[in-house]
């Protein structure tokens, strides 16, 4: 699970990256294509929750139709979004992304607008999840000879 971890970490780092390029160049925040994204460090260990709390549930949530599991992704990527947002927010004196801006935000730390992306991704890591699983063992035997 440790080696998910770390992908599932980097994964979120890029991600973040590249989101934050497009998103500030179509919201008109960048005029310029140098597509410059930004992420925090405080997301490589939440997208390395996936690891813990997204691998078990998409095992549970298998038998459902797409439909339900994409729902039931977006609640736990919500949950996981505000709790940590929340709570980096006590200890830090501020959360490390911002949604302030956006029409259908909680706090600024999650929001509604950004569903269909979290749907979307959490369909988009089943076979990301599956494929991971698999190549594991052979990580292992590379990486911990």
């Amino acid at each position: 699970m440790g080696i998910r971890f770390v992908i599932y970490g980097a994964l979120g780092w890029c991600l973040g990256i590249v989101w934050t390029a497009v998103e500030d160049r179509v919201r008109g925040k960048a005029t310029d294509w140098r597509l410059r994204g930004q992420t925090s460090l405080w997301v490589f260990p939440l997208f390395g929750l996936l690891a813990i709390f997204y691998e078990p549930l998409h095992d549970g949530l298998r038998s459902l139709p797409w439909f339900m599991r994409g729902v039931t992704y977006v609640l736990g990527f919500w949950l996981v979004e505000y709790s940590s947002g929340w709570l980096l927010r006590k200890l830090l004196g501020e959360c490390p992304w911002d949604y302030s801006d956006w029409r259908g935000n909680l706090q600024g730390i999650i929001t509604w607008e950004f569903g269909l992306v979290w749907f979307g991704l959490g369909l988009a890591l089943e076979p990301f999840h599956d494929a991971l699983v698999r190549l594991t063992p052979v990580l292992e035997a590379t990486l911990f000879p």
